[in-house]
């Protein structure tokens, strides 16, 4: 294949999965030895396409040519052979295993039934050598870093013959050094005619290595152009799109107290010298982009990961917060991003995830459950919050995702509390749960009580939030009130990284 030649060309892809639509009509095409970006904001349906084409997912309707030939539905062992290979955020590797093991997983080198491990070693060290990656075959992976197994990944890839090269957001985990490296290694595969999908939110690391991008939104293909000509604004004007289509029910409220403060907290490399207060009668937004640090932040407040340092204020007082219990008992709260996993029991019915943590209050001193005061909780949580469901001996399970989110904050607003702490309430709920749970959130402004919420939605926080604080890298880049705020504006906020790549500095140095 020539350079410039088209190796890869998707036309009119749909997919649905229950109750989404999550890629209508899409279009794609890869030329040897170009990176093409493919831009968009959370859940505009770039992964899905990038599944279809490695063969994790079928597609609905739509045509699919590889190096000319046209492909029905693929499977992963397929697109490998066919020369697509994705490079994972996660890296699925054996620990365990060596470099060399890792590199032909699945097709191991034989002689006779023995494995030939020398032959193993000797191939890795050439397609390590080609790449100009300083690794020792024989090393585990395991004891690697994050960017040499990304390394690896990438050499397992070339040694399938792969010419198609999807890569996740690579530099997430990676400090500016690591970057330079794998731009190298990039520039190396486009010399030798690989096309590379380049996912990635850090809009500004494109200019390095990019030469067009594909920009996708709410699960169609807007447009793509060369990147050259292309501004950010452009970009970022095509990623935002249209005006805000969902409509957000905004309560307002007469501003009263400080009710809760924030200083100079501390923890870990994701959450540095964060400062912020909220007050009676409105809602805090926290947006950014994924790896902002922002979850971190709740976690940290709550007492879910160790504090290095930093005040929590509540009501002018402060409180000493080592564990989620002591967090709880003075009325902080937090209702997770994976409810599943963090805020709910599935199993139990309604009635025991509300009245469970509230054990306390519910119990006499000889630790007997009041019946009579469970009954009364729960009735009333179910009608202040609305909760669809025949009856609260339901298993929380059977309840539709905005439902198992209302129980979720239900049994902690039955303790009466303060601040309640949204991770991604929305995260994967219907539109119609997603007014539900704005309606709920302004019913807990108007009842006076602090809400702080993170989204990486930006018009849900434009929408709801009375105030936005934005975040990038651990830090908070601005704060702004949400009628004046305008998306390019937040996402310019959200992507201002402690310029990384231009000064060489990583964030260990800097710090």
């Amino acid at each position: 294949m020539g350079m410039n030649e088209t190796i890869v060309s998707m036309k009119g892809i749909c997919k649905s999965f229950p109750g989404v639509k999550a890629l209508d009509h899409v279009n794609f095409e890869l030329c040897a030895g170009e990176v093409m970006a493919l831009l968009g904001e959370n859940g505009a349906g770039k992964s899905t396409l990038m599944k279809i084409l490695s063969g994790v997912y079928d597609r609905d309707e739509g045509e699919m040519k590889i190096f000319g030939k046209e492909y029905g539905n693929l499977t992963p062992k397929l697109a490998q052979e066919v020369g697509v290979a994705i490079i994972h955020q996660e890296l699925n590797m054996c620990r365990h295993l060596s470099v060399a093991e890792n590199i032909f997983l699945g097709r191991e080198r034989t002689k006779g039934i023995m494995l030939s491990n020398r032959e193993m070693d000797a191939e890795a060290q050439k397609i390590l050598d080609e790449l100009k990656i300083e690794l020792d075959p024989g090393q585990v992976v395991g004891e690697l870093p994050v960017s040499k197994q990304q390394m690896v990944e990438i050499a397992k890839a070339l040694s399938t013959n792969a010419r198609v090269l999807i890569m996740d957001e690579p530099t997430s985990a990676l400090t500016a050094r690591e970057i330079e490296d794998l731009f190298r290694i990039i520039r190396e595969l486009k010399s030798k005619g690989c096309g590379i999908v380049y996912i990635s939110h850090r809009l500004e690391e494109l200019q390095h290595i990019v030469d067009r991008v594909t920009i996708m939104r709410d699960g169609q293909y807007i447009t793509s152009m060369d990147f050259k000509n292309a501004a950010l604004d452009e970009i970022i004007a095509h990623m935002v799109g249209r005006e805000i289509k969902e409509k957000f029910p905004k309560v307002s409220c007469p501003k009263g107290t400080k009710i809760f403060e924030v200083k100079n907290l501390n923890a870990g490399r994701m959450v540095r010298n964060i400062n912020f207060s909220v007050y009676e009668g409105e809602i805090v937004g926290f947006a950014g982009l994924m790896g902002a640090g922002r979850t971190e932040t709740t976690r940290a407040i709550f007492g879910v990961d160790p504090k290095e340092s930093g005040e929590i204020i509540l009501d002018g007082k402060e409180v000493k917060i080592q564990k989620p219990k002591d967090a709880i008992q003075a009325g902080i709260v937090l209702a997770p991003e994976d409810r599943k996993k963090d805020g709910l029991c599935t199993k139990l019915s309604i009635r025991h995830n509300i009245g469970l943590p509230n054990l306390d209050l519910l119990c006499n001193k000889l630790g007997v459950v009041n019946a009579a005061k469970e009954d009364e909780m729960c009735a009333r949580t179910v009608k202040n919050l609305k909760i669809k469901t025949p009856g609260v001996e339901i298993n929380a399970a059977n309840l539709s995702g905005g439902n198992q989110q209302k129980v979720v904050v239900g049994k902690w607003l039955a303790r009466n509390s303060r601040v309640v702490i949204f991770d991604e309430p929305t995260r994967g709920i219907d539109v119609a749960a997603k007014v539900e749970i704005y309606n709920l959130m302004n019913e807990l402004k108007k009842q006076g009580i602090a809400v702080v919420f993170v989204s990486s939605e930006m018009p849900e926080v434009m929408g709801i939030a009375d105030r936005i604080i934005v975040m990038c890298d651990g830090r908070i880049t601005g704060e702004l009130m949400a009628e004046d705020a305008t998306q390019n504006e937040i996402l310019s906020l959200a992507t201002r990284f402690e310029k990384k790549i231009a000064d060489g500095s990583s964030r260990e140095e800097s710090r």
